[in-house]
Parts: structure tokens; sequence; C-alpha cells
């Protein structure tokens, strides 16, 4: 062990730095400050697990650590670094570990979920998403409850499982509706109905009912200017929808929007989101007007250019 004694405070600066870099990530993307972050956890976390401290202490510097560790493989999966991401989650199951956090280490496992729809390990993220609502047994809150059973719809939803996609949306509405004021730990508290509207926009583009993906993803916008990598990926769901609709117009419209709000933002799921919506506009919709007219605007915003340049 180390000669520097830890205490409270050491914990709540680490929990006050990740919050500030969690910021950052939701505002500008993982590719902002992930660096900056992972040189924190090397040069002033990792140094300060060594030191000395009480057994409670301890368990609140390893929950602290954790979190931080899912944010620096968050914002690496963001960036498009999936096995630094993996490898990251890993670290911070452990640290869940420590602390004794079951409930901790499901946020963990919801967040690797996440991650593993976006790569097309549609079945792998359904048992993650699953095992994330079970582990933590009668711990569970119900917001976590909710957010674990959203990242089940989605894989769901991604493997044609309308049924089963429907029951775990519903029992994520459930159980998001029983949700008080102080009933849930800090790290969950970004997901309410706004970000379980989004997940019904998410799934239900996914399961081609367009029209349900419009009229459930439209409230699942922010527009705080803090939420800016939310809100555009359920913009550009909401320009996929409408594409699937046959409303070019209305998509090509909806997806400008969508490609301003991706103009601060450093993100590979986002170019990646710009590239779906790219393989959704037909033929006949190139050759009409409308896209030429969205084609002028869009070559102006970086993202646009982003995916028109990359192989």
């Amino acid at each position: 062990m180390g000669s520097r004694s830890i205490g409270a405070v050491d914990v709540d600066m680490v929990r006050s730095t990740t919050d500030a870099f969690d910021m950052l990530d939701g505002k500008f993307g993982g590719g902002h400050a992930r660096r900056a972050l992972i040189q924190y956890l090397h040069t002033d976390v990792r140094p300060m697990l060594d030191g000395t401290y009480s057994a409670d202490v301890g368990k609140r510097a390893y929950a602290a650590v954790a979190e931080a560790l899912r944010l620096a493989a968050w914002m690496s999966y963001d960036s498009g670094l999936h096995g630094v991401a993996q490898r990251y989650f890993i670290q911070a199951l452990r640290m869940a570990q420590a602390a004794g956090d079951r409930l901790l280490g499901g946020s963990v496992l919801s967040a690797m979920s996440h991650q593993a729809t976006f790569v097309g390990r549609y079945r792998e993220a359904a048992t993650l998403a699953r095992a994330a609502f079970t582990g933590p047994s009668g711990s569970l809150t119900p917001t976590t409850a909710a957010q674990y059973r959203a990242m089940e719809a989605r894989a769901l939803a991604r493997l044609g499982d309308a049924r089963g996609c429907d029951l775990a949306l519903a029992e994520a509405e459930r159980q998001l509706s029983k949700r008080t004021e102080g009933s849930d730990p800090a790290y969950i508290s970004y997901f309410d109905e706004v970000e379980l509207a989004a997940e019904f926009g998410h799934c239900f583009r996914d399961l081609e009912r367009s029209v349900q993906a419009t009229e459930r993803g439209a409230s699942g916008i922010f527009g705080d200017g803090l939420n800016n990598r939310s809100d555009f990926f359920v913009t550009m769901v909401q320009a996929d929808a409408y594409i699937s609709q046959g409303e070019a117009g209305r998509a090509f419209e909806i997806a400008l929007d969508g490609l301003r709000l991706g103009e601060g933002l450093r993100s590979a799921r986002c170019v990646q989101y710009v590239r779906e919506f790219q393989g959704r506009v037909t033929s006949g919709m190139r050759r009409s007007s409308e896209f030429h007219e969205f084609s002028e605007q869009a070559r102006e915003l970086r993202i646009w250019e982003a995916v028109n340049t990359q192989p």
C-alpha cells in the first residue's frame, strides 16, 4: 500500500471529475475528451487506489473508479475503439465487484449490451441486458430496471423479435413510472421519459414500424444544448422513419437538423448513423430536386463530408 491517506474528499473529487467528463461526452462526443479522461485515470486515480484508506472509503472509492472506467469505456466505444472499450468495461466490472455494488455492475453490463447491439452482436446484447436485470436481484431500482429492459428491447428489435421487444418496452415504461425522487443512484438519473422515448423510436424504426417511430420517438429530444449527441441520434432515427414512410422531403428536412447538431460532435457512432441514413435513401429519391437541395446544404456540414470521405 502507498503512504498517501485517502478519505471521502478524494472520492468526491473523482466523482465530480467524472461528472465533468460525462457532460463533455454528451455535448461533444466521446472523441473530444477521451484521452484527457484516460490520462486522469492513470495519473490521479490509479495512485489513489494505492493509498491507505478504511474499508468504507475503499468501497466508495472502488465504486467511483468503476463509474470513471465505465465512462472511459463508453467514450472509447463512441470513438469507434471497440476493443479498447471492452477492456475498460471489464475493468469497470472488476471495480464494481470490489465495491460490492452489484447494481453498478449491472449498469456496466447494460452499457456493454448497448455496444454489442451497435456492432451487430444482437443475441449477446440481449443476454447482457438480461444479466444486468437479473444480477442485482432485489437491489434493482425503478430507473435501473427500466434502462436494462430498454437495452434488451433494443437488441430484440434488431433481431426482429417484435413480441419480445414490445414486452421489454412495456416493462421499461412500467418500471420508470414507479420512479420517485431519491429512489435511484445518481449515475442512472439521466435515464428519464425523454431517454425512454428515444429507445421507443429506435426500436420501432428497427421493427419497420415507421409511423410509430415518428410518433413515439419525437418526444425523445432534449433540445437543451447539453445532450447534443442524444438529440442527434433521435433526429436521425426520425429521418430514417420518414424515409421508410416515403416522405423524403420531410426526411431530408429533419436530417439537416441532425447534421447541424452533429457539427460539434466527435463521435464515430454519429458518423455511422449518417451512413445508415444514406443507405436508406433510394435511387429514385436521389434523383429528386428535394435530394439535390438537401445535398447542397449537407455538403457544407462536416459530419456529412466525413461519411463521404471515409472508405
